[in-house]
């Protein structure tokens, strides 16, 4: 899959955030110690630094790219790193939290861009490969093949419909590429299923169908407009069949 990996990683970016937070000193806390330092309002905060690393996809030329909402959630720095060592700062055009995505722009020349194929037309045992910034040692490159697809009710974020991949899926990888045997970007790794942190083979990507839609309305609008029609699902189940006097105990309600 050497072609495939050379096609995609130019536009496979790594992410570098830092969130600075202003917060009591705990040793004021302590009388003698406020007496011994002068608790006074300008030294009664400290402020440190949370710093988060995560993965990225270069949709065009014009330097928007693709990333998870989570990676850059609450950022005051971010710092992008290209898979040619050339460094940037990025600005946020703006994210959704609902399917966990989030649109940045970035200002350099040439900028390779991501091959893109249709979500739709993958099927249970097509080989991908998940190309991303895991633990921050580097771009990686982890092949697998999909799972699953339509996985929902997995409490990752409103609006799921992930594709299930074994392809290793790390901390660091999150906003990178689930790319096909070709090179085309088909979803957005997104989370995994895990007890230590680490991948055990259940890794999920958000739909590239459903990523460009979201990115669209998101350089188009500033947010994702949706329709809101005011309606709530449920199964019919055979109680709430009872409590209406139905005989059919199938469907919704």
């Amino acid at each position: 899959y050497t072609a495939a990996v050379k096609r995609a990683a130019p536009a496979i970016v790594n992410i570098h955030t830092a969130k600075y937070i202003r917060e009591r000193n705990p040793m004021l806390d302590d009388p003698m110690m406020r007496w011994l330092f002068g608790g006074t309002p300008n030294n009664q905060t400290r402020q440190r630094v949370e710093r988060s690393l995560g993965s990225g996809v270069i949709f065009n030329q014009q330097g928007h790219i693709l990333t998870n909402h989570h990676v850059i959630n609450g950022a005051d720095a971010i710092l992008v790193v290209l898979n040619d060592g050339r460094e940037t700062q990025a600005k946020i055009i703006g994210t959704d939290a609902a399917t966990d995505l989030a649109v940045l722009k970035i200002e350099l020349p040439n900028l390779p861009k991501i091959s893109v194929n249709s979500s739709n037309k993958l099927q249970v045992g097509d080989v991908v490969l998940a190309i991303g910034n895991p633990f921050g040692v580097g771009q990686t490159v982890t092949q697998g093949i999909v799972s699953g697809t339509g996985r929902t009710q997995l409490g990752i974020s409103t609006f799921e419909n992930y594709i299930q991949t074994d392809a290793a899926i790390n901390p660091g990888n999150s906003g990178g590429a689930l790319v096909n045997a070709f090179g085309d970007l088909v979803g957005i790794n997104t989370a995994i299923f895990s007890q230590s942190g680490g991948s055990v083979g259940i890794g999920f990507a958000i739909p590239v169908d459903l990523a460009t839609k979201v990115m669209q309305s998101i350089v188009k609008h500033g947010i994702v407009v949706r329709g809101w029609i005011g309606v709530e699902v449920q199964d019919l189940s055979p109680a709430l069949a009872e409590s209406f006097g139905l005989d059919q105990t199938q469907g919704v309600i």
